[in-house]
């Protein structure tokens, strides 16, 4: 897991709007970040945010009603140590949710331990989704990979290839038949779980697409902001080969879905040849067509293999 710094101050900006929460306490703590040991120890983004009643150090913790109302009801001097064991282990933040109203021993701890406590009215499942999905994407494995990335059919499809076979050509005959743009040449892979991947393009070529013979073109400005998407899991890699490559390296009808191994999660693949005269777009689209059956259960090759077993058994 790579090296993230992401302070309190940043947490709270970045979801100001999503979570309208509330900077109740420890605002002299603007900079506090999550510790080094936490980082490492953290198998991906999403440990680093959990309820209170799964208290791990260096996390940062949620607490709900059933939180708040286990701190609550007590003696003054168990609130005191309840909070106090919350304290000890070092939060980069606390963040009360459901509406709870903030004890006034969490608050005036969090103060004196300069420990950022934030208030919001949503729900504490739903302040933990977000919250792990944004510290999932900063933590994870990235990869950059070379080729045209696009939304088709809701799927998010890598095309790749050998140099010269006119993928971007290809990625621009599919926007002008109304699919979107998410990145060209340069697609920045993150590993956002255990099996999925999040594809995205590099600032600097944000909604640029190159084309041989006319350069830079602005997919956005040309088509309209429908055109393009800021962001696409990966599902799918077509890969366009010469008649000598697939010849050599690949069947002709593959009995098994081809695999390609991607920061090690198994992305679908399929291999279209690219001959003077084809219609390369359909053929894409019918793959990604085809690859959305597949993903139902429908798998057509399978279907085909056992009308042959059953003509087979009748004597056909």
């Amino acid at each position: 897991m790579k090296p993230v710094a992401i302070s309190a101050d940043a947490l709270f900006e970045e979801h100001r709007e999503t979570l309208k929460w509330q900077w109740v306490a420890g605002l002299s703590a603007s900079e506090r970040r999550f510790l080094e040991q936490a980082v490492s120890a953290a198998r991906s983004g999403a440990d680093l945010v959990g309820y209170l009643n799964y208290i791990h150090p260096y996390r940062v913790q949620i607490l709900g009603r059933r939180e708040i109302d286990y701190l609550l009801n007590a003696t003054t001097e168990d609130c005191r140590r309840r909070v106090a064991r919350i304290v000890e282990l070092e939060p980069p933040a606390l963040v009360l949710a459901d509406a709870a109203p903030p004890p006034a021993e969490l608050v005036a701890m969090c103060e004196r331990a300069h420990i950022p406590l934030f208030a919001t009215d949503c729900s504490a499942a739903f302040v933990i989704d977000v919250l792990r999905a944004h510290l999932s994407r900063l933590f994870a494995d990235r990869h950059t990979l070379h080729g045209v990335f696009l939304d088709i059919f809701g799927l998010g499809v890598l095309i790749t290839g050998e140099s010269g076979l006119g993928k971007s050509e290809l990625g621009l005959e599919l926007v002008s038949r109304g699919h979107g743009l998410v990145a060209d040449d340069a697609v920045d892979i993150d590993r956002i779980n255990q099996t999925v991947l999040e594809g995205r393009c590099p600032e600097l070529l944000q909604n640029l697409l190159e084309v041989r013979g006319i350069g830079l073109l602005d997919v956005k400005a040309i088509f309209g902001e429908t055109a393009v998407r800021r962001k696409m899991r990966l599902r799918l890699i077509v890969h366009l080969v010469r008649k000598e490559t697939l010849e050599r390296d690949y069947e002709r009808l593959p009995h098994e879905p081809l695999y390609q191994q991607v920061l090690d999660v198994a992305v679908r693949k399929v291999v279209i040849q690219v001959v003077a005269g084809r219609n390369m777009a359909v053929l894409v689209e019918a793959a990604v067509r085809n690859t959305i059956l597949q993903l139902r259960g429908i798998d057509t090759y399978q279907e085909f293999a056992q009308r042959q077993r059953a003509a087979m058994q009748r004597g056909d």
